[in-house]
């Protein structure tokens, strides 16, 4: 099979051609039919984040069929499409897998960075950690909700009830997200980097009431904020603008670091929140919420081999929505 690799020491992956994964136990095999490209997987490949197993096939948003079954697998038939998300398999034995948020897991594994991805025409993976897909629907379309939707998702309901929400960050976990809150009558404010008209252009396409950059003002205050963007510097922003007992929630897995800010800011009962993972019980939830609500992603395809150009755009800000590999 064919896979982009990353080495130790390396800034860009390599096209290599490799053997089929063999299929444990308790594992499916799967012929991938895309695979969406995530800012972790930009973090994992700037070395941001730390200690990946390597030589690693990155990617957590892996959609495909399954072409061959573990023999302690049940419920799962050849041919089924799935997906693979970032959460790869958990110990079940922690006190936070005990306690039903197996997203804190103290020993997991994670797609794309300690466990091969989707970067590749085929991946193996634990089948209890698999999500059944929708047989009719486009695979392209598909991958993006595997991360971006479902870690998005997931600091969506910690945003509560909020009937003005905030994004900051405009990308792939934003334009799903707007998409429903709207559906569910919420008012949306889309922050943007400073000047960034097209992606402006495209929230309000996508129904939001504000869109503009995170150095302007909607004059309102919202109830809620979610933070997409990797910039530690937008949290004290983002308090500025959420009323008294709002919340911002940190939904990336890296950021820079936040700097120092007054009290006054988050007095009030103003919250901020970090986002970790995901649990399966988010999948069970998101999955048909974002069909009921009608979700469409937008997407930029790229054949697999120019895994490294859809990192340099997305590295760059030139994407709106999601770029997804198509081996």
């Amino acid at each position: 099979m064919r896979a982009m690799v990353l080495h130790d020491g390396a800034t860009r992956l390599r096209l290599e051609q490799l053997a089929s994964p063999a299929c444990g136990p308790r594992q499916v095999r799967l012929r991938i039919e895309a695979c969406g490209v995530c800012r972790t997987d930009l973090h994992i490949v700037d070395a941001e984040l730390k200690n990946p197993v390597l030589p690693l096939i990155p990617g957590h948003e892996t959609v495909g069929r399954i072409t061959e079954i573990g023999r302690e697998v049940h419920g799962l038939a050849a041919g089924q499409r799935v997906g693979v998300p970032w959460l790869g398999r958990t110990c079940g034995q922690c006190p936070h897998c005990r306690a039903g948020r197996e997203n804190l897991c103290d020993a997991p594994g994670f797609t794309g960075y300690t466990l091969n991805g989707g970067y590749a025409d085929e991946c193996v993976a634990d089948a209890a950690y698999v999500f059944a897909l929708a047989e009719d629907a486009d695979p392209v379309g598909l991958a993006p909700l595997l991360c971006a939707g479902l870690i998005g998702y997931r600091s969506y309901a910690m945003a509560g009830d909020a009937p003005r929400l905030g994004f900051y960050g405009f990308g792939a976990a934003a334009h799903i997200l707007a998409q429903i809150a709207v559906w569910q009558d919420r008012d949306v404010y889309a922050f943007t980097r400073p000047g960034d008209r097209p992606a402006q252009d495209f929230a309000r396409q996508l129904g939001a009431v504000w869109a503009g950059g995170s150095d302007a003002s909607p004059g309102v205050l919202l109830d809620a904020a979610i933070i997409f963007a990797p910039v530690g510097a937008l949290i004290p922003t983002a308090l500025k603008a959420v009323r008294k007992g709002g919340r911002v929630i940190c939904a990336g897995i890296h950021m820079s670091d936040i700097p120092s800010f007054p009290y006054a800011d988050l007095w009030h009962e103003r919250q901020v929140m970090s986002v970790a993972n995901l649990t399966r019980q988010d999948g069970d939830a998101f999955f048909p919420l974002a069909a009921r609500a009608g979700v469409q992603t937008q997407t930029t395809p790229y054949p697999l081999e120019d895994a490294n150009l859809a990192l340099d755009d997305l590295r760059k800000g030139h994407l709106q929505g999601a770029a997804v590999l198509v081996p």
